[in-house]
């Protein structure tokens, strides 16, 4: 059997929606796409879309859990490549305090979000 996929969403867990959505339009440029709330006010589900590409960021938000998620050694990591002057975005990240590592050698580096999820930044081909 041959199986054809498409990506669709990829999903993080935040403590604090609003504060995850701020951070992903400001350093990232992604706007909510839509939202699901759980009927019983248990979740809030909220869909991040860069306006280009059809793939979504599902930001998961559980109302009883308020303490930070445990990543282990987080080594898993969205990636992005962002149009523009690389050299730019790199300094406004930096200037934001969201740099987290850099690997120059490789010409990339890593921000992280709100709750400590590691994001790569490339330049666009």
């Amino acid at each position: 059997m041959e199986i054809k996929s498409k990506f669709d969403h990829f999903n993080i867990n935040v403590t604090n929606l609003e504060r995850s959505i701020a951070f992903y339009e400001k350093a990232l440029g992604l706007k909510e796409d839509h939202r699901k709330e759980a009927a019983d006010g248990s979740f809030t589900l909220v869909y991040l879309t860069d306006g280009c590409s059809p793939f979504l960021l599902e930001l998961t938000c559980l109302k009883d859990h308020t303490q930070p998620y445990e990543l282990g050694e987080n080594e898993s990591h969205l990636c992005f490549r962002v149009n523009g002057d690389y050299d730019a975005v790199h300094q406004y990240h930096k200037e934001n305090g969201w740099v987290c590592f850099e690997n120059e050698a490789m010409g990339l580096y890593f921000i992280n979000d709100p709750d400590d999820y590691w994001i790569e930044i490339l330049p666009a081909r």
